[in-house]
């Protein structure tokens, strides 16, 4: 059905609760920033409103918290290289050396022991940042000929299975560009740009396995989404009552927020646990085919940007590079 054990994940869940802790304070503060900023602005908004009539007051509330709302969004986007550097591949790190067996080292906190593991493999954030988004560009592209392969079959109704089919693999590559990364920090390569294009290589020679426990994954990450969402309506609406204006709808925001807070704060290392037990498992004994590496070369030029910089960078890390500088 799947290649995943969901007693392991949450056992390496259990061991790494440091960071989940530290995961749930970071985005629960971003959940409470956007709901306090939103109900300061909605006040502010309604503050200024009663100097006018009834329908002022109500748009001028509604225009303070889509403000208050804006400010938290501009300051997320600034820190999101932040989040990425020390929040998620941080915690990709602490779990890439339990799932080996790895013990970590004594005296030193996870977090800190994770940050300097990912220094160590990525040097800057804006570095990893980087590959990040060359890696997602070109998971893009490999869900683009599935979906190309699935407009050329007769199937009744092919446009309605289409777009279930795009959901599941835009859903897809949320956790698996993770998994890319954990590739970088397992191989201990100082090329990260190498051992990315090595690790999509491989992924791309094991798509059909992937894509099967990637569906799975967001089947069960989503229905828990669900329900941790309609859990969260009950003190949302709390929240929306306190808020000036007496909107009814923001209930239903806060209710989405906390539970994207908990969704990115568990679920999602959860999925990306299982998925990167699938992925190590598909390619254990693998090496890195030529043509898919040609195949890729030809679909993506974030691909073809991710080769040229591992051609820049030291030659020393990574078996593609390698063949690089031989050609």
């Amino acid at each position: 059905m799947w290649d995943f054990k969901i007693g392991t994940a949450l056992g390496l869940m259990v061991k790494t609760l440091p960071f989940i802790l530290f995961r749930l304070a970071v985005y629960f503060g971003v959940a409470l920033a956007y709901v306090l900023m939103t109900g300061v602005g909605a006040g502010v908004g309604w503050g200024i409103g009663g100097f006018g009539d009834t329908g002022f007051q109500a748009a001028s509330t509604f225009w303070g918290g889509v403000v208050g709302f804006g400010i938290v969004g501009a300051i997320m986007y600034v820190l999101r290289e932040y989040l990425l550097y020390m929040v998620k591949a941080g915690h990709i790190a602490v779990l890439v050396e339990l799932l080996d067996g790895q013990s970590l080292p004594r005296g030193r906190s996870q977090i800190n022991h994770a940050s300097v593991v990912v220094k160590a493999r990525f040097g800057q954030a804006s570095v990893l940042f980087a590959v990040d988004q060359l890696i997602k560009g070109v998971l893009r592209a490999l869900t683009g000929l599935v979906r190309g392969v699935f407009r050329l079959l007769p199937i009744p109704g092919a446009q309605q299975f289409l777009r279930l089919i795009q959901l599941f693999l835009r859903i897809a590559v949320g956790f698996i560009d993770e998994v890319i990364l954990a590739y970088c920090i397992r191989t201990r390569s100082e090329n990260a740009w190498a051992s990315s294009r090595e690790a999509l290589v491989l992924y791309g020679q094991n798509a059909k396995p992937m894509f099967k426990n990637a569906a799975w994954l967001a089947l069960i990450v989503y229905g828990l989404s669900f329900v941790i969402f309609l859990v969260m309506l009950a003190p949302a609406a709390l929240v929306a009552y306190l808020i000036p204006g007496g909107w009814s709808a923001t209930g239903v925001v806060v209710a989405l927020l906390f539970a994207w807070s908990v969704k990115v704060a568990v679920l999602e290392p959860f999925a990306v646990t299982c998925m990167m037990q699938a992925y190590f498992k598909s390619i254990e004994g693998q090496q890195p085919d030529p043509e898919w590496d040609a195949r890729l070369d030809g679909l993506s030029s974030k691909f073809r940007r991710l080769k040229g910089k591992a051609a820049e960078a030291p030659q020393s890390s990574g078996t593609l590079a390698t063949s690089d500088a031989s050609q």
